[in-house]
């Protein structure tokens, strides 16, 4: 499975998800938003920048579910702006320190969200799959996740989430 399956997916919920709350409106800044606190609830159970604790990080699965919901807005931003030429996770295999990933990711958005632009798009997935290299996620696992969060989704709007 490559990112244009991911893209279309993703479509197909997005689609499901306004004509379920009946949005109109452009809600660009709203995932951009959802998109950092998505990436906070992240470094949150990394634990990463807790220096002040010894309390380790919380179980791969519960970072895993945080890091595809991030993936789920960074879809979604890129089907808003029509930036879905990507086709191939970007692999970037390098250790660095989360936190500083984390920083970097968060500048890389917020910068995104201002002044959208397509290589600023792809800066966000580029630190995204430094995250996942760090966190030790493989493409496999992040799609698995996601397919499964995907469906998740789509129950919590059948329910009235």
């Amino acid at each position: 499975m490559n990112l244009q399956q991911l893209f279309k997916m993703q479509q197909e919920l997005d689609d499901f998800i306004e004509k379920t709350q009946k949005i109109e409106q452009d809600v660009f800044k709203e995932k951009g938003l959802a998109l950092m606190v998505e990436l906070a609830e992240l470094a949150n159970e990394t634990r990463c920048f807790k220096f002040w604790s010894t309390k380790g990080p919380s179980d791969r699965t519960v970072i895993l579910e945080e890091y595809v919901d991030s993936i789920h807005f960074i879809l979604s931003l890129g089907l808003l702006k029509g930036y879905t030429k990507l086709e191939n996770w970007p692999v970037i295999q390098e250790k660095r320190n989360l936190t500083e990933i984390f920083l970097l990711t968060q500048d890389y958005i917020l910068t995104f969200i201002h002044q959208p632009s397509e290589d600023r798009y792809l800066m966000i997935w580029q630190c995204y799959s430094l995250l996942a290299y760090n966190l030790g996620f493989t493409f496999e696992d992040v799609v698995a996740a996601y397919i499964e969060k995907n469906e998740e989704n789509y129950n919590r709007q059948r329910s009235g989430y």
